[in-house]
């Protein structure tokens, strides 16, 4: 037991804890994680003043003050502190960590293994700690991660894309990023989820609330077979702006961010445009121009945002060395196998018709010789067929897949 846990193993409160013997002694990862589990229901995610206290005082001081043991963080404004302060006194991190446990839950601090290092890019907006639910390590998915957002009253096409991603880098091994948000968030978790591949959601709340409610059975999915991941304590409730700092999140825990749908004024174009502050990949999937829903995807795509329609146009980016994206590319018809000279020979044939081989010879400035071996080579491959002194095109010769010479 140390100075900053009584014999239950609890962080003091300020009611029974002695200043003196507290100043006295150095803070344990243990008293530090008490103290940062009891920050996350203090400090709101994103604060990044608050940041900097703890940055420059350590959780357990940061704590400490707010309970009135100690001076007041330097530079802190008496409005703030005191707000902080009451919040404070009701908190009980022993009980917030027994909820977590309860529901196979954790709280991973940073310094700890599973602690995502690229969270630290955030500097003082970064995560005081973040609460985990599910059996993966955070750390080891996150590595490899993608996150895939858009807008929550999206079309079929925008569902249809964002489960195909979601499945297809599945497939190739990357985990998927989301919010749990109706629309293009639950359709990612669910394509990834169909794949057997993993997906990470990140919550505005606390791990055990459920929101949206009508996504209880997909989040209780993720749980078991993915990870749920909150900067909130058990119990939290969701707010318009815990929303718009847990985006930040989302943009720092992952390699890259794909926008699929959203409208000029959406949450998702925040994530993005946060992703390409911290250095990360930022992609888009267009949509069609008369779509309000794809109008803030289009703006990206035309500043710092790169297309993408697959999975692996998304790995290209965000992959290792060598990761490349096959190069599309149309039907390849027999005529596109044809040297130029019979390229040149059967272009020089009418539709109806026929002519002789002087007359191709000529029209084509080709030899006569060769202009005649050509041509015998084109009717062995079907192109050409052989009336009299004259040749004609075979039926479909001129097809250059649903198009003719002169337009469709």
């Amino acid at each position: 037991m140390t100075s900053l846990e009584d014999a239950s193993g609890r962080l003091p409160t300020r009611q029974d804890r002695d200043p003196t013997e507290v100043r006295e002694a150095g803070p344990t990862p243990e008293a530090d994680r008490l103290a940062r589990a009891a920050l996350t229901r203090v400090l709101e995610p994103g604060d990044e003043v608050a940041g900097a206290w703890l940055r420059r005082m350590g959780p357990v001081a940061l704590w400490r003050s707010l309970l009135g043991d100690g001076d007041p963080p330097e530079g802190a404004g008496e409005a703030k502190i005191a707000g902080l302060r009451l919040r404070a006194e009701a908190v009980s991190p022993e009980a917030d960590l027994a909820a977590a446990t309860a529901l196979d839950g954790r709280f991973v601090c940073p310094g700890d293994e599973e602690w995502p290092h690229q969270l630290n890019d955030l500097g003082d907006a970064r995560p005081v700690g973040l609460w985990v639910r599910g059996r993966a390590n955070l750390r080891l998915w996150a590595l490899r991660s993608v996150a895939l957002v858009g807008a929550r009253a999206c079309t079929e096409y925008g569902a249809h894309v964002a489960g195909t991603l979601g499945a297809g880098l599945a497939e190739r091994g990357w985990s998927v990023v989301s919010g749990a948000a109706y629309g293009v968030d639950g359709a990612a978790h669910r394509g990834t989820l169909a794949a057997g591949g993993p997906t990470v959601a990140v919550l505005a709340s606390g791990v055990d609330h459920i929101y949206p409610s009508g996504h209880t059975e997909l989040i209780g999915r993720i749980a078991e077979q993915g990870l749920i991941v909150a900067e909130l304590p058990p119990g939290a409730h969701p707010t318009p702006s815990r929303f718009i700092q847990r985006n930040r999140v989302i943009a720092a825990l992952t390699r890259g961010t794909v926008v699929v749908e959203a409208a000029l004024r959406s949450g998702s174009l925040a994530t993005a445009r946060r992703a390409a502050e911290l250095g990360r990949f930022t992609m888009g999937v267009p949509g069609p121009i008369t779509s309000g829903l794809s109008a803030g995807v289009h703006q990206l795509l035309r500043g710092e945002a790169v297309l993408v329609a697959h999975a692996d146009e998304v790995v290209e980016l965000v992959g290792s060395i060598g990761d490349l994206a096959p190069v599309p590319r149309g039907p390849v018809l027999a005529r596109d196998l044809l040297d130029p000279v019979a390229t040149r020979l059967l272009e020089a044939l009418p539709l109806r018709g026929a002519k002789g081989a002087s007359e191709i010879a000529r029209d084509t400035g080709t030899a006569l010789e060769t202009t005649q071996a050509k041509l015998f080579e084109l009717q062995a491959l079907g192109f050409v067929q052989r009336c009299g002194t004259r040749w004609e095109l075979l039926s479909g010769a001129h097809s250059t897949g649903g198009y003719r010479r002169g337009g469709p």
